[in-house]
């Protein structure tokens, strides 16, 4: 939506003033030589005149008299994580994370014949998107680590390696999960109206319900300007019950979310079921205007309950007038993840093949550790987690919040490393820490990599060359420094060529399509 604006001769002064203060900040230069991948700050890229004029403007005009502007599409930039060089530091400490909402968002731009805004691409949640091919750990084992490497093929040297880590978690059978108690807090505000979003949402649903047992229970509160409780506590062999009620519902109103929550976890205390799943789902395209409207002040209203065992999974829809901020972070907060529905596909996805790692977890603020060998890696990044880092010396801090694992979940993470010349020996150990949900008790697991690294890109296993594709793409969409050097229309020539190793997979199918699009409107544009 476009708008006209007629700037006060004092604002305008002050925006000059700003600029020129932001202007003044040079870049930084590449290094000339080998080391050319020498790490600049790690930091946003400032915007054009244009841009900040018109964030200026809007801030100053759409802000509520709370906390956070609403409207429009709102995502945050996180950065890009540098080199590191080991001598200065060999530890790489962050968070787990099994979020795929910043991939699906992505999709549905390129989609709709559009690149995505670069503050919307999280490279994690592109790679951790996709299947993988880790074995489950041992009987009795909550997790094992797989660790495997090759040359890069996007580098600019030969020195330089990709390092794969993957944690999978153990699988429980779906007639083994446990009985959830689910309260569906469900945004029917004004905005929801748009592109059918509360239509996609009452299909999504649907389908949820459909999987529930006798023993399962459902409550729904929905929120426009205020919120209020539309199910009691229903038993999932009343499906019909639960249908009418989410089928009967139409757009009104304003957004509150922040009441809408509170009441939600309120609902959801009052169905809790002592060793269950007990789980807000949260279903909104992430605009809030109308009280509390920000994930900080958010969740500082109902952490309280939150701490009683209840946890958070927030599930996005629409477009254009949309806020992945808000969804993505009250899920972190609140012992969860976040998706973003694009699709009925999606729906089936999130919530019938994967419901039970989508309900289930099987680990609290799990985190890892590596620590590479100085005597063996020269330097290296972590590719993408830049929003979930963690201070090295906070690795066995229990009390520091990090990320939450689904059962049969795997997360994976990439690693560009630089080695020395003729060196050999071990070159990381990877190390991992969780809580267990139902016993709390603190377990940490480690494992040597000691150089199982391919002789070339393409002799690597076919998921992990997958990865290093996946990963390459996301750099490109989100404009990394690193990537400066590749072009989409090379990632499309790998995607093609590794799509032909793993032909059994429809994700791996649709993602070169993706590519291919892309690099047309990046042609285009």
């Amino acid at each position: 939506m476009s708008r006209k604006h007629v700037l006060p001769i004092p604002l305008i002064l002050l925006l000059i003033a700003t600029l020129a203060c932001g202007l003044a900040v040079a870049p930084g230069e590449k290094e000339p030589g080998e080391d050319v991948r020498v790490a600049p700050a790690a930091t946003p890229l400032a915007a054009p005149m244009e841009m900040v004029v018109e964030a200026e403007v809007r801030v100053a005009e759409l802000e509520p008299p709370n906390d956070q502007p609403y409207d429009d599409m709102f995502f945050e930039q996180y950065g890009v994580n540098p080199f590191i060089d080991t001598e200065d530091d060999h530890l790489s400490t962050f968070a787990l994370d099994v979020d795929t909402g910043s991939y699906t968002i992505a999709r549905r731009y390129v989609t709709d014949g559009n690149l995505p805004p670069k503050d919307a691409v999280r490279v994690e949640e592109f790679v951790n998107y996709f299947d993988q091919d880790y074995a489950y750990p041992l009987e009795g084992q909550a997790f094992a680590i797989h660790m495997d490497g090759a040359s890069f093929p996007f580098a600019e040297t030969e020195r330089y390696r990709v390092m794969r880590v993957g944690i999978q978690g153990y699988a429980v059978p779906p007639e083994e999960r446990k009985d959830v108690s689910l309260t569906f807090v469900i945004d029917v505000s004004g905005s929801m109206d748009m592109e059918n979003r509360l239509g996609l949402v009452k299909r999504s649903l649907e389908l949820l319900v459909e999987q529930l047992r006798p023993t399962d229970s459902v409550s729904i509160v929905v929120y426009g300007s205020d919120a209020r409780a539309i199910l009691a506590p229903t038993s999932g062999a009343e499906k019909g019950a639960i249908l009418e009620a989410i089928y009967a519902l139409q757009p009104e109103g304003s957004t509150n979310a922040e009441a809408g929550l509170y009441l939600g976890y309120q609902q959801a205390l009052g169905a809790f079921k002592p060793g269950g799943i007990n789980r807000v789902i949260l279903c909104s395209d992430g605009v809030a205007n109308v009280g509390q409207t920000g994930a900080e002040s958010i969740w500082e209203r109902v952490k309280g309950y939150a701490s009683e065992g209840v946890t958070l999974t927030t599930v996005g829809f629409g477009m254009g007038n949309y806020n992945d901020v808000l969804m993505e972070q009250l899920a972190d907060n609140g012992d969860g993840f976040y998706a973003y529905v694009d699709t009925l596909k999606e729906a089936e996805r999130l919530f019938v093949a994967n419901l039970t790692s989508t309900l289930q977890m099987i680990a609290l603020d799990a985190k890892v550790q590596v620590d590479f060998n100085p005597e063996v890696v020269a330097r290296y990044r972590l590719i993408g987690f830049e929003n979930r880092a963690v201070a090295d010396e906070e690795f066995r801090d229990d009390t520091v919040d990090a990320g939450e694992i689904g059962a049969g979940h795997s997360v994976t993470a990439l690693y560009e490393i630089k080695l020395h010349p003729d060196a050999a020996g071990r070159i990381a150990t990877v190390y991992m820490r969780w809580e267990d949900p139902d016993t709390h008790e603190v377990t940490e697991l480690s494992q040597d990599f000691s150089g199982d690294i391919a002789e070339s890109f393409s002799a690597a296993a076919p998921h992990f060359q997958w990865d290093v594709v996946v990963a390459e793409y996301a750099e490109i969409l989100r404009g990394s420094y690193w990537a400066e050097g590749s072009s989409l229309a090379t990632v499309l020539e790998e995607a093609e060529r590794v799509s032909r190793l793993l032909p059994d997979d429809p994700d791996v199918v649709e993602f070169v399509d993706l590519v291919r699009r892309a690099s047309t409107i990046a042609d285009r544009d």
